[in-house]
């Protein structure tokens, strides 16, 4: 059976936001390696349409940005979305019965499926379907923005903590 994670940079005050900080070295590294062992993703709309930039090479990468292309690409994706019509390679698009697909996918897996995007991850969180969630706290105020959390969740329980890379620590939760 899989394990479904919902993980993602958080500002010290709780908001996410690809474009107000980035990560560095260390932690660019620690998410490469995380994707390559990924049995899969779950995005909804709108940071499916951000994670598509890895769909294409750039000829400025480094070579650290390649291979997060390259481990990217190679993992399979579920994307949740009602509007858009067609997915990119390695992709497949749920435009219906989120909460069976996550089910099955949970099901028929084994491994960790990482679940991309705070409003996905909100809708999800009612059925208990998310096993664990991840907040690579980061040293930034942001003042506004999208909430890590889009509405209460059932109480979680600590069960790790580690700092992750130059600036970041790394919060593991479960429902409790």
């Amino acid at each position: 059976m899989a394990k479904i994670v919902f993980g993602m940079n958080v500002s010290l005050d709780g908001y996410v936001d690809h474009d107000r900080f980035a990560p560095g070295p260390a932690l660019f590294r620690h998410f490469i390696e995380q994707v390559r062992g990924l049995t899969g993703s779950v995005y909804g709309r709108g940071l499916y349409e951000l994670m598509r930039y890895w769909d294409d090479n750039h000829p400025e990468w480094t070579p650290e940005l390649r291979e997060f292309a390259v481990a990217w690409r190679n993992q399979p994706k579920w994307i949740v979305s009602r509007s858009l019509k067609s997915v990119g390679p390695n992709a497949t698009l749920v435009a219906d019965n989120v909460e069976a697909t996550i089910r099955r996918l949970k099901a028929e897996h084994v491994g960790r499926i990482d679940i991309g995007g705070p409003v996905l991850a909100g809708s999800l969180a009612d059925p208990s379907l998310i096993d664990e969630y991840q907040l690579y706290v980061r040293p930034v105020v942001l003042g506004h923005g999208r909430p890590f959390f889009t509405g209460p969740r059932p109480p979680l329980r600590l069960i790790a903590n580690e700092r992750v890379g130059e600036d970041t620590v790394r919060l593991t939760y479960a429902p409790a």
